[in-house]
């Protein structure tokens, strides 16, 4: 039905009510890639030519470094020589944390190198983002979906999404406006835990950034993630929350009894045995439903607010 059907009608289909159910039940590994390019799509209209330029001027980089352990490079293009040294080892480091158990991304594994391009291209095509930690777990799952060229393209438009952007730049601010946003709707669905979260001054950015940053890829088992992608790339941002809520509310009789120290350990690592049918239940008795607004509509308010932004009592987060 996705190849015969949907996909040939995308822009008529996509929000009809039978694909967004059938969407919800979690795409065919077979077309999840394409579904994927098709919702997140190009605006910054990048072609795999453009891919090819950014990722040859990657590999020069890569050889004047590996040559004299330095860049060469005198055109400053955004970003200052020694960020982008630092970024070129830190996707070193990244691309072995990634997805260990794996072992397709690690050094010679099949992946590794199809890994280090894309994350190589991206600095050369963004160093005024460069290369955040976090990053290599995003790019894998497209590389598992998606050829080459085609990860590039939806990882660095996935990247230039409000959130992502905020979150990938450090972009304080704005990340303390989705944290109030988030809050809004944790109080509103799960009072009691909330509560227990503020009596010990727990605050969102201790959980939400690991989960944020990698889009769950790297807090949950790689097939549900992919589950959360799916419906992340039909809900846009407002997903990536309300998947968070229903984490919190699967573990909320066992996080009651805990104190901050102990969620904080347990929210970092999650246990390993959570289900998709578990978590997507919990996720749709979450409710992103505040006295009538929803999640666009707090979020707007907040950003109109800034003064509201201000008063926010997340701690400042390291950067």
């Amino acid at each position: 039905i996705w190849v015969n059907e949907i996909l040939p009608n995308w822009e008529s289909m996509r929000s009809t009510r039978r694909v967004r159910e059938l969407w919800w039940q979690g795409l065919p590994p077979s077309v999840r890639g394409r579904v994927w390019s098709l919702a997140v799509g190009n605006e910054l209209n990048i072609t795999p030519e453009l891919y090819e330029i950014f990722l040859s001027r990657a590999k020069e980089r890569w050889k004047t470094f590996g040559e004299t352990g330095t860049e060469n490079d005198t055109e400053d293009a955004g970003a200052s020589l020694a960020d982008r040294e630092a970024s070129l080892e830190l996707i070193k480091l990244d691309i072995s944390r990634t997805f260990p158990s794996l072992y397709i991304f690690q050094k010679g594994g099949p992946y590794h190198d199809l890994l280090h391009s894309v994350l190589g291209a991206y600095t050369c095509y963004r160093p005024d983002v460069g290369y955040v930690q976090g990053m290599s777990f995003i790019a894998a799952v497209l590389i598992l979906n998606l050829e080459e060229a085609g990860a590039f393209i939806a990882f660095a438009n996935l990247l230039n999404k409000p959130c992502q952007l905020a979150f990938f730049r450090v972009d304080h601010s704005m990340m303390l406006k989705y944290f109030a946003a988030f809050e809004v709707f944790f109080e509103e669905n799960l009072p009691k835990l909330f509560h227990h979260f503020k009596s010990y001054n727990l605050t969102p950015d201790i959980y939400l950034i690991d989960w944020i940053f990698t889009l769950y890829s790297k807090s949950l088992p790689l097939d549900l993630a992919c589950r959360v992608w799916d419906v992340f790339c039909r809900d846009g941002e407002e997903f990536l929350f309300r998947t968070g809520l229903g984490i919190l509310r699967i573990y909320e009789d066992i996080l009651l009894q805990m104190d901050f120290i102990h969620i904080a350990q347990f929210l970092t690592k999650l246990p390993e045995d959570i289900t998709s049918e578990k978590l997507f239940s919990c996720i749709t008795s979450i409710q992103m439903q505040n006295s009538n607004k929803k999640w666009a509509q707090v979020f707007a308010s907040l950003m109109k607010d800034s003064k509201e932004g201000d008063k926010n009592h997340s701690p400042a987060l390291k950067s």
